[in-house]
C-alpha cells in the first residue's frame, strides 16, 4: 500500500501528532502524553510502531514519546544535541534512518523554534529510488507562519528568528513543491508565532503564502518578534519534564469529594474548578469556584492561572467530563486532581447560602447601560474590564475600558477600580473565568457573554487606536 499519514489532533492545545505507515510498520511523530489514542490507532490500522521521533523538546506539552517507545519497543529518536536523562537514539543533521523496505526518514536540522530543532523528511521507495512524500516540521515551517522563537528567553529570540528564517528556506530548497508539510504547532498553540492559515499545505503553497519564504531575514525577524504576545506560564515546567523523561500517566478516577470537603478545600485556598458550560455556571455554582468550561481551552488557562503545584479539584456534570479534563491536564503535567465531584451545583453545597449565580449581558446591554438605560435586573457598570491578551487589546478595544489580561488577573485583583465590574473577552469564556475570580474576591460582576466583534455594531463606543 502507499504511504499513509494520519493526524492525531489535540485541539485543546492546538497541536498535531502523526502516525505514518506503509501498512506494516509505523512512525509516530511528536506524541502527546496520553498515548492510548496512538496505540488504539495503530491497533485499528493493524501496524506495528517501530520508530517514535521528537522534532524538539516541547515547551507546550509533556511528551508521550518516551513511554510510547518503552511500551512498543520502538526506537526513540531525539536530537543528539539535547541533553536528556534517558536513553534514546541520538540523531543529527544529515542522518538517514531506515524504517522499512519502503520508508525512511532523513534528519534535517531546522533550528529556530529551539536551538536543536529537527525536521524529518519522509521518503518512500519508488521504482526509480526514493521520493520525498513530505516533511514533519514540528515548530519550524508551519502553515502560513512559523514556530515562535522567544520561548528560550528574549536574549535568544532575535538570533533564533534568523535561524528560523534560514531553516524554512532550507526546507523549501531541499524539497519539491508537491511535498506535504506536517507541522506539530499552529492550530491554536501558543508555540506558534501566528495561527495556521489552512488545514493542510505543501512546500509549494508555503512558498506562495508564508512570510518566512517571502521576506528577507531581518524583516522576518522584526515582524515575527513584534507580533508575539505572552505565552502560558506553565511552559516553564514542560521542558524540564521532557528533559527528565516523563512518567507514565494515571488516568484512573480521582477521589470523590463531598460538600463538606469541597467547602474545606475552597476555604484552604485551593482551586476548585467548575468544568460546566459558562451558562450553567452562571445559573448556579458553588461559591469560591472558578469557571473554566470544557468547551474551551480549559487546561491552557488553568495551567496559566494557578500557582504551579496547588491542589486542584474538578467539578462536572458527569464522570466522563472529569475524565476528559484529567486527560487534558496530564498533557501539561498536572498529573492528578486532588479530588472530583459530579452532579448538580446543589449537590456540592451544604446549604443554599453557598450557592451563587452570575449575571450575564451582551454588548447591546453595555451600550444601553452606558447611556443611562441599564437593562432591568443588571447593576450599572462602574468599570468595563477587558481580559483579552495584549495583541487583542491593541487591535481594538472598548472606549474607557480597563485592560488586565486574564493570566495577570489573579495577581492584580487589587488593580481593578472600585464598583460594579462588567467583564468581557473575545467570546465570553475568559470573561466568565475572570468574573468568577473577581466574585470570589467579593466584587459585584456582570459577564458580557458576547463576541467582541459585535460590540461596535451593538453601539459600544470603541477607542481610537490611531
Amino acid at each position: 500500500m502507499a504511504t499513509e499519514v494520519s493526524v492525531i489532533a489535540t485541539s485543546s492545545l492546538g497541536d498535531r501528532s502523526y502516525l505514518a505507515t506503509d501498512g506494516q510498520v509505523a512512525i509516530v511523530v511528536d506524541p502527546q502524553r496520553d498515548i492510548d489514542r496512538i496505540l488504539y490507532l495503530a491497533g485499528a490500522t493493524g501496524v506495528r510502531i517501530t520508530h517514535v521521533v521528537e522534532t524538539h523538546l516541547h515547551n507546550d506539552y509533556v511528551s508521550g514519546g518516551l513511554e510510547l517507545a518503552r511500551i512498543t519497543g520502538a526506537r526513540y529518536l531525539v536530537a543528539a544535541a539535547d541533553e536528556v536523562d534517558f536513553d534514546r537514539l541520538p540523531v543529527t543533521d544529515g542522518e538517514v534512518v531506515p524504517v522499512s523496505d519502503t520508508l525512511r526518514l532523513r534528519v534535517v536540522a531546522t533550528l529556530g523554534h529551539t536551538f536543536h530543532h529537527l525536521s524529518y523528511v519522509l521518503d518512500e521507495a519508488t521504482g526509480g529510488g526514493w521520493q520525498p512524500v513530505g516533511v514533519f516540521t514540528g515548530g519550524s515551517l508551519l502553515f502560513g507562519t512559523t514556530g515562535r522563537t522567544d520561548l528560550l528567553g528574549q536574549q535568544h529570540a532575535h538570533e533564533l528568528a534568523h535561524h528560523q528564517h534560514a531553516s524554512a528556506r532550507r526546507l523549501a530548497d531541499l524539497l519539491p513543491d508537491g511535498a506535504q508539510v506536517w507541522p506539530t504547532h499552529g492550530f491554536g498553540s501558543f508555540c506558534s508565532a501566528a495561527q495556521a492559515d489552512a488545514p493542510d499545505s505543501t512546500i509549494g503553497r508555503e512558498k506562495q503564502a508564508n512570510p518566512v519564504l517571502r521576506v528577507a531575514a531581518d524583516e522576518f525577524a522584526t515582524q515575527t518578534l513584534a507580533g508575539l504576545d505572552a505565552y502560558p506560564a506553565y511552559y516553564a515546567h514542560m521542558g524540564v519534564a521532557n528533559t527528565a523523561g516523563p512518567a507514565p500517566v494515571d488516568l484512573t478516577p480521582a477521589a470523590r469529594a463531598d460538600a463538606d470537603q469541597l467547602r474545606a478545600r475552597i476555604a484552604a485556598g485551593e482551586w476548585v474548578v467548575d468544568l460546566r458550560h459558562r451558562k450553567a455556571y452562571a445559573a448556579a455554582h458553588l461559591a469560591g469556584t472558578v469557571s473554566l468550561g470544557l468547551d474551551g481551552p480549559m487546561s491552557t488557562w488553568l495551567g496559566w492561572l494557578i500557582d504551579w503545584g496547588v491542589p486542584i479539584t474538578l467539578l462536572a456534570e458527569t464522570p466522563e467530563q472529569v475524565a476528559d479534563a484529567q486527560r487534558e491536564l496530564v498533557r501539561i503535567g498536572i498529573d492528578r486532581p486532588a479530588a472530583q465531584a459530579t452532579g448538580a451545583a446543589e449537590q456540592w453545597a451544604t446549604g443554599p447560602d453557598q450557592l451563587r449565580d452570575l449575571r450575564m449581558a451582551d454588548f447591546a446591554a453595555l451600550a444601553a447601560a452606558r447611556t443611562g438605560n441599564t437593562p432591568a435586573g443588571l447593576p450599572a457598570p462602574d468599570v468595563v474590564l477587558d481580559v483579552r491578551m495584549t495583541n487583542e487589546w491593541r487591535a481594538g478595544h472598548v472606549e474607557g475600558a480597563v485592560h488586565i489580561p486574564l493570566p495577570d488577573l489573579p495577581g492584580r485583583l487589587g488593580d481593578v477600580p472600585a464598583g460594579t465590574v462588567w467583564v468581557h473577552c473575545g467570546s465570553g469564556y475568559r470573561a466568565t473565568a475572570g468574573a468568577s475570580l473577581l466574585a470570589n474576591a467579593g466584587r459585584e460582576v456582570v459577564v458580557i457573554d458576547d463576541r467582541f466583534d459585535r460590540a461596535e455594531a451593538a453601539g459600544v463606543a470603541m477607542a481610537d487606536n490611531a
